[in-house]
C-alpha cells in the first residue's frame, strides 16, 4: 500500500524481479495508467486493492532482464509497449557520491540531473537529484501523467542523491522532481542540474539531446590557453542579449541572428570580448538575469544550448573572446526552483540572517555545504567546458565576503571567530578561482567587488582571492561624479580624477561603464553630461578619453558607444535611429578610433596593471581643469602623451613636459570634426625643446581643444 500511496522510501525492494532461493521469480510492476497488464503473452495479475500488477515466474522459466511489457490504456483502451524501470540497477558510482559528498565532484553535472542513455540495449533516461532527508523523491512529466506514484526513485543511503533510470524516454520530455519531505511537504521543483528548460512562463525542465556539438574554435581555444591578458588589450563590450536588438514585432534575435549581426558590429568598432549579462535561466526579464532558477540551462529565450554554442563558437572563429556574467551570490524565491528544496533550506542557510538579502528579496547559497559549494564551482566550469566561455564575470562579490552586508546590527550572524567576513564564501571563491585556472589557462575571472576587501586579484597561494581583475568601482563612481559637475565647479574636484592613482596598482583592474550605471534613474551616460547639446557630447568624448588612457582594461555597456539618450530598458531594443544622426555617430567613430589606438599601441596597455605605465606629467592643474601623464609600454615601445581638458576653455600655448626630445604627432584628438568637434588641434608636429619643465629635460607648447582631449606619439 506504501507504494500505491507514494509514501515508499525505496519501490525497488517491492516492484521489478524478486528471485527465490531456488530460482523461481516474482516481476510486479505499478502501472495506475493500465487497465491489464501482459508479460510475455501472460496476463499479470492485479494485486487486490491496488495499481500493482505481478507474475510469477517458476524456476527454469525463460526471463529477460527487462522484460517488454504490454498494457492496456485504463481510459482509451488501446495497448501500448514499454520496459519497467524497477528492473535497472543503480547506475551512479560509489566514488562519484564520495566526492559529491566531500564537494569535490567538478564535473557533476555529468551525473546529476537528466542524461539519455542505452542500458542493455534499453534507451531511455537516468535522472539523478540531490535532495537530503526527504522521504521520497520521484520523477513525474508528461511522459507519466506527472503522478508522482509512477517513479518513485532509488536514494542512495546518506548521500542525499536519489536516482532512477526510466526506459523509452526521448530528448524533449518535460519532467520535474516530486519531493516529499521529512515532515510531509509535497513540492514539485525543476531539476537544479537541468541542462535546458522550457520557454517562460513554464517552469518545466527539458530532457536534453547530447549528441556532442561540432566545436570549429580549436585555433581559439590553442591560442587561449596561452593568453598573456595581463599585456594585452582587452576592450569589453557588455550587453543584454534580449535588447540589443529586436525583430519589429518585439520578438527576441535568436543567437544565429544575434551572431549575424552582432559580431561583424563589434569586430568594426574593435571590441577584443563582449560580455553577456547572465544567459542562465531565469522567470523575469526584469531581473535581467540576474536571478536566476536554472544554473545549468542556457535561457531558452534565444534558442536551444547548442543554438548558444554556435553562438560562441562564431564569435571565437571571428576572433572575439566571450565573458558571461556569473550569480553564485543569491537566487530567487521561486516555489518552483531552489528555494526550500525538499520542503526544507538546502541550498540555503535556514536561518535568515545567514541565508536572505533583505534588499533584494533573494536568499543566499550555503557556502559551507560541501554539496552546495560542489553545486557552483562545477557550474563555473560547466560554462567553460560545454559552452567555452572565456571568462565569468562574477557578480556582487562584496555581498558574499561580509556577513553584515546591508544588514543592520542583529540581522546578521558573525562568523565563529565573531568576525563580519563570510569564511565560507572566501573558502568558495579561492575554490572556484583555482579550479577556473587550473583546468582552464587563460581563462578570465572578474570580480565585482566595491570595497577595499584586499587582494582580490591576487593568486590563492599569496593570500588573495584567485580572481584574474577586479572591477574598477572607485574610479568609475569618482569620474562619473566629477565629469556631471559644470565645468566651472570641476576645479574643487580635481582629486576625483587623481586620487585613483594612490590605489591603481593594488589590484588588476577593469574600468567599467556597465549597465548599474544607466538604469534606476541614473541617466544614460550621455545624459548625465551637463551643458548645452554641443558640450554634452564633447564632455562625452573627452571622458571616453579618460577612460581608455587611464590605466586598467576597458568596459562599456551597449549603447554608450553611440550616445544613447535614454536609459537602458530591458523592455525594448537600444535606439538605433539614432546612428544615422552625425554627432552620435561621431561619437561611435571615436569609440571606434579609441578602441584601435588602444589595441596598437602597446604603451596604452601593455602596463595597465604596472606603475611603469603611468607617470603624471602634471596632475596639479585643477585651476584649469587639465591633467596631463605618460603612458609608457616595455622597452622599446613609443610612449603616448595624454592631456585632457574638462573645461569648454581652449587651451593655447599649454606647456608640458615630455619624456622624448623627438617631435611629436597628435594621433587622436576628440575635438576633431569627424568625431563632431570643433577642430582645434596640433595638425604639425610638436618639435620638442630642451627647456626643462615638470620633471622632464624636454618639453612642447601645444594647443588644448575645449572639452577634449589629445593623444601624442613621439613622430615617425
Amino acid at each position: 500500500m506504501r507504494v500505491q500511496t507514494g509514501t515508499h522510501h525505496d519501490p525497488f525492494e517491492v516492484l521489478g524481479i524478486h528471485r527465490a532461493a531456488d530460482g523461481a521469480a516474482v516481476v510486479r510492476v505499478f502501472m495506475p495508467q493500465a487497465e491489464a497488464v501482459e508479460l510475455a503473452g501472460r496476463r499479470m495479475a492485479r494485486v487486490a486493492g491496488t495499481d500493482c500488477f505481478e507474475l510469477d515466474v517458476p524456476a527454469g522459466a525463460a526471463l529477460e532482464a527487462h522484460p517488454l511489457l504490454h498494457w492496456q490504456d485504463k481510459r482509451a483502451g488501446d495497448w501500448h509497449r514499454g520496459h519497467c524501470a524497477y528492473t535497472f540497477p543503480a547506475q551512479i558510482g560509489e566514488l562519484d557520491l564520495h566526492l559529491f559528498g566531500e564537494g569535490r565532484h567538478f564535473e557533476i553535472w555529468t551525473v546529476l540531473g537528466a542524461h539519455l542513455k542505452t542500458i542493455d540495449g534499453v534507451a531511455g533516461c537516468h535522472f539523478a537529484v540531490w535532495a537530503p532527508a526527504a522521504q521520497r523523491v520521484s520523477v513525474v512529466g508528461d511522459f507519466n501523467d506527472w503522478d508522482g506514484r509512477r517513479h518513485a526513485m532509488r536514494c542512495r543511503g546518506v548521500s542525499g542523491v536519489w536516482e532512477i533510470f526510466i526506459p523509452d524516454i526521448a530528448a524533449g520530455s518535460a519532467y520535474k522532481f516530486e519531493i516529499l519531505g521529512r515532515r510531509g511537504q509535497l513540492v514539485k521543483k525543476t531539476d537544479p542540474y537541468a541542462r535546458q528548460m522550457f520557454l517562460r512562463p513554464e517552469t518545466t525542465s527539458r530532457v536534453i539531446d547530447d549528441t556532442p556539438y561540432g566545436w570549429g574554435d580549436g585555433a581559439w581555444l590553442a591560442a587561449r590557453g596561452s593568453f598573456d591578458w595581463q599585456h594585452r588589450p582587452i576592450a569589453i563590450y557588455e550587453l543584454h542579449a534580449g535588447s540589443w536588438r529586436r525583430h519589429d514585432d518585439g520578438s527576441f534575435y535568436t543567437w544565429a541572428e544575434l551572431a549575424a549581426e552582432l559580431i561583424p558590429y563589434v569586430r568594426d568598432l574593435g571590441y577584443t570580448h563582449i560580455e553577456l549579462l547572465p544567459v542562465a535561466e531565469h522567470p523575469l526579464d526584469a531581473s535581467w538575469g540576474y536571478q536566476i532558477s536554472g544554473y545549468y540551462a542556457p535561457t531558452a529565450r534565444f534558442g536551444t544550448p547548442d543554438d548558444f554554442r554556435g553562438f560562441v563558437d562564431a564569435c571565437h572563429q571571428a576572433g572575439v573572446g566571450v565573458l558571461l556574467d556569473w550569480v553564485p551570490a543569491h537566487f530567487p524565491k521561486d516555489d518552483w526552483a531552489l528555494a526550500r528544496f525538499t520542503g526544507e533550506a538546502v541550498y540555503e542557510h535556514e536561518d535568515p540572517r545567514r541565508g536572505e538579502h533583505q534588499d533584494w528579496g533573494t536568499l543566499i547559497f550555503n557556502f559551507g555545504r560541501n554539496e552546495v559549494r560542489n553545486f557552483l564551482v562545477a557550474n563555473a566550469l560547466y560554462w567553460i567546458d560545454e559552452f567555452h566561455i572565456d571568462g565569468l564575470r562574477v557578480d556582487a562579490v562584496a555581498s558574499m565576503l561580509y556577513l553584515d552586508y546591508s544588514r543592520k546590527p542583529g540581522e546578521w550572524l558573525p562568523n565563529q571567530y565573531g568576525g563580519r567576513e563570510n569564511i565560507e564564501a572566501i573558502h568558495f571563491l579561492r575554490e572556484m578561482n583555482t579550479e577556473v585556472h587550473g583546468r582552464f589557462p587563460g581563462v578570465l575571472t572578474i570580480a565585482e567587488e566595491s570595497t577595499a576587501w584586499p587582494a582580490v586579484s591576487r593568486p590563492v597561494e599569496l593570500g588573495g582571492l584567485g580572481f584574474s581583475m577586479k572591477w574598477n568601482m572607485g574610479w568609475m563612481n569618482d569620474s562619473l561624479s566629477y565629469i556631471e559637475k559644470e565645468p566651472i565647479y570641476r576645479k574643487y574636484q580635481h582629486n576625483q580624477l587623481t586620487f585613483s592613482q594612490m590605489y591603481a596598482w593594488t589590484e588588476n583592474f577593469v574600468l567599467p561603464l556597465s549597465h548599474d550605471e544607466v538604469v534606476h534613474m541614473k541617466k544614460s551616460l550621455l545624459d548625465k553630461m551637463p551643458g548645452d547639446v554641443w558640450q554634452r557630447f564633447a564632455n562625452l568624448r573627452v571622458f571616453y578619453a579618460w577612460h581608455y588612457a587611464h590605466p586598467g582594461k576597458k568596459l562599456l555597456f551597449m549603447g554608450g558607444e553611440f550616445g544613447q539618450w535614454n536609459e537602458w530598458k530591458e523592455a525594448g531594443q537600444l535606439d538605433w535611429v539614432l546612428t544615422t544622426f552625425p554627432a552620435h555617430d561621431g561619437i561611435r567613430a571615436l569609440v571606434r578610433d579609441l578602441n584601435r589606438l588602444y589595441r596598437d599601441e602597446p604603451a596604452l596597455h601593455d602596463y595597465d596593471f604596472d606603475p611603469r605605465g603611468f607617470r603624471w606629467i602634471d596632475c596639479h592643474d585643477a585651476d584649469q581643469s587639465v591633467l596631463s601623464f605618460v603612458r609608457a609600454g616595455r622597452d622599446g615601445t613609443p610612449p603616448i602623451v595624454v592631456l585632457l581638458n574638462f573645461t569648454p576653455v581652449p587651451r593655447r600655448g599649454y606647456r608640458i613636459g615630455v619624456p622624448r626630445g623627438d617631435a611629436w604627432c597628435e594621433i587622436l584628438n576628440t575635438d576633431s570634426m569627424y568625431y563632431g568637434g570643433s577642430n582645434l588641434g596640433n595638425g604639425k608636429a610638436l618639435v620638442a625643446e630642451p627647456q626643462a619643465w615638470m620633471g622632464f629635460e624636454h618639453s612642447i607648447e601645444v594647443s588644448l581643444p575645449p572639452l577634449g582631449a589629445i593623444f601624442l606619439k613621439p613622430c615617425q
